[in-house]
């Protein structure tokens, strides 16, 4: 709680936020409780340069208007002490603007809010003690792009509907833990008055939604996946925000928080406005929102939404409705400012979280460092990727062939970036169906093409994130109105999914091969990607300790039996993945738990082994020699030590 001499924004706190400069901005404004000469109460503060006048309405004055005006400083700052306001009392600000006509706003700086759709801001304080050293201690040890990183994308809504902040924790710290996944990455947490948004469309950026509950609940969540090693990202919507009139549109009568001019302050794609990053105080406002997550809540990242409607002038836009930059060109250079900003103080503050871009387009450098041009983002999701391999496996299998190039592309820029392969939520929704929707044929090839799918996936190069409802192949598009179709898991076909993807997990997580080198070439190896008219393909993934994993790809819908595959070293190789188990739903066709590779040299390797390759199967091969660690990591009941793996783990010849 602040006390008096604390209660009014001091010449250093005035002047930062002039500049626009203050990276601490959630402290000196918004609604603090405060103690002034020994009276409890609430001191408030809030930018409206334009306003003429403002005052603070709420529960505690019973929301009369003329009773507490706020008094103006510099830099359009509006500030003032409320005797009796305390935690828990709804308020809002009354604006009179340049024009004579008056705003009732939200506080753009609240730390709670309403349950929507009511719309009031809360004085909110915390008393949480957090208890995450433990993690903290470990991701500041952690280089995230040699790390393992598997992350599953939750809407809170519709995982499980019903659940509040801190039976959500509970229930998805056993269910991630259980099937492997090391972060959870939440869909917008912050308040958003339509839930259809899905939170894309944000109103106030420093309060979690109170749909599941307070700021200190969501904290809980924090906290208590952090003490169960699970990481948090949460996704950050800086590219546009809704034109609500209670919210930041127009906020003190005039287009302050977005760009006066039409062609760069809205955006016709969503009917939303554009924030002004060309104005210090509004870049302000957001890298401090950015710093706010990160250090109120102990969030391990933030998914940067919509990166490439920032970036182009001309996005989504016709001719005559953008206007050039001052060299002539699309881009946005305040934006692009905006984001090495946003990118270079979190790396100053936080440097073991993450900012991570969904950009679109190939603009170069979004991850190179900011010293040299770039945006400085830590990873980039790669949609190029998920477009082409998409595409690819939506394919009818017999005409796989004529299109090899979509699925091998990928690998001639997997190093342009630190890239995360993502499989969100955006690709099951508006009518492209699910995961198994997309996959052709009966509902056994549906599933064998989701099973191939994950298995490739999790061996490529870069991070992976997968939407809920996809690691048991759900059937239908998501929708937020509805729990997921848990029921599904009643069909062995979509359980065998689900146990697949602990188990890839479980296999990655052990395998340096398959993270330690994701943004180096030197952790990828082609064996063979030229066999079209077999729909096969196959690679090394090497670990900086040298570890070497094979990855066998077959995309045909027949097996091919006696397959002839280059492998480094002779010797025994353990097949510790094979989509195609009887226990995954597939038909068994495998080697028996392992294959002999003799000194033949093939595929540019000293050696080569033949192996049963299953119809849309993918198999992992490991040396004998390091495969004891990976082998252990698969569930106990499918693999015993010390015996011929079952049919879980390795199919059958």
């Amino acid at each position: 709680m602040k006390h008096a001499k604390e209660t009014g924004l001091g010449e250093l706190d005035l002047h930062l936020i002039g500049e626009g400069r203050h990276e601490r901005l959630w402290q000196a404004l918004g609604a603090h409780p405060a103690t002034v000469d020994g009276v409890a109460g609430t001191s408030f503060a809030v930018w409206a340069p334009n306003a003429r006048t403002v005052r603070v309405v709420g529960d505690f004055n019973g929301w009369d208007s003329d009773a507490h005006p706020l008094t103006h400083a510099d830099g359009g700052i509006w500030q003032g002490f409320v005797p009796g306001a305390e935690p828990g009392q709804r308020y809002k600000l009354r604006l009179e603007g340049p024009d004579g006509q008056w705003h009732e706003k939200a506080d753009p700086m609240a730390f709670a809010t309403e349950v929507p759709p009511d719309n009031a801001s809360v004085i909110a304080t915390t008393t949480h003690a957090w208890g995450d050293d433990e993690w903290l201690e470990r991701r500041a040890a952690t280089t995230w792009s040699d790390a393992p990183m598997s992350i599953y994308e939750v809407h809170l809504g519709s995982w499980r509907q019903g659940l509040s902040y801190r039976e959500a924790a509970e229930q998805l710290a056993d269910y991630v833990l259980e099937h492997g996944f090391t972060h959870v990455e939440l869909l917008p947490i912050a308040e958003h008055p339509f839930g259809g948004s899905w939170g894309y469309q944000v109103t106030s950026y420093y309060a979690p939604t109170s749909r599941f509950g307070s700021p200190d609940d969501f904290r809980w969540f924090v906290d208590h996946l952090h003490q169960r090693g699970i990481g948090v990202i949460v996704d950050w919507v800086p590219a546009h925000f809704p034109r609500d009139a209670w919210a930041l549109a127009r906020f003190d009568g005039t287009p302050l928080y977005e760009h006066p001019d039409p062609r760069r302050g809205e955006q016709p794609d969503w009917g939303t406005y554009v924030f002004d990053f060309g104005r210090p105080q509004v870049r302000n406002f957001l890298v401090a929102n950015a710093l706010y997550w990160l250090e109120e809540f102990h969030v391990d990242g933030l998914r940067v939404d919509a990166v490439a409607s920032m970036l182009y002038l001309d996005y989504s836009r016709q001719d005559g409705q953008w206007e050039p930059n001052v060299h002539g060109g699309r881009e946005n250079l305040e934006a692009v400012q905006f984001l090495q900003e946003l990118n270079g103080t979190v790396a100053k503050h936080h440097p073991d979280t993450l900012v991570i871009a969904e950009e679109s387009t190939s603009w170069p450098g979004v991850t190179a460092p900011t010293g040299t041009g770039g945006l400085g983002f830590a990873m980039k999701w790669n949609m190029g990727w998920m477009h082409d391999t998409l595409q690819y496996l939506g394919r009818e299998p017999v005409h796989r062939s004529w299109h090899q190039d979509e699925i091998t592309f990928s690998l001639v820029y997997a190093w342009s970036e630190q890239f995360v392969l993502p499989l969100s939520h955006d690709e099951v929704v508006h009518g492209k169906g699910s995961l198994w929707g997309r996959s052709p044929g009966d509902a056994w090839n549906k599933a064998a093409g989701v099973r191939s799918l994950l298995g490739y996936m999790w061996a490529h190069p870069g991070k992976q994130l997968l939407f809920m409802g996809g690691e048991f192949g759900q059937s239908g598009e998501w929708s937020e109105g509805r729990s997921l179709d848990w029921h599904e898991l009643d069909d062995p076909l979509h359980a065998g999914i689900q146990r697949l993807v602990g188990d890839l997990n479980r296999t990655y997580v052990a395998s340096p091969a398959l993270w330690s080198q994701d943004a180096r070439p030197e952790g990828f190896v082609w064996l063979d990607a030229s066999d079209a008219a077999g729909s096969v393909l196959s690679f090394l993934r090497v670990g900086s300790d040298g570890t070497q994993l094979a990855c066998v790809c077959n995309f045909s819908g027949a097996p091919h039996l006696d397959y002839r595959v280059g492998l480094p070293a002779t010797g025994t190789w353990r097949e510790v993945v094979n989509t195609d188990a009887e226990v995954y739903g597939g038909s068994g066709v495998g080697n028996l738990g392992r294959v002999e590779a003799t000194d033949e040299p093939m595929h540019g390797q000293p050696a080569s082994a033949v192996l049963q390759i299953p119809p849309a199967g993918v198999l992992w091969l490991v040396h004998e020699d390091a495969s004891e660690t990976v082998g252990t990591t698969l569930a106990e009941d499918a693999l015993e030590p010390d015996v011929e793996p079952v049919d879980g783990v390795s199919g059958k010849a």
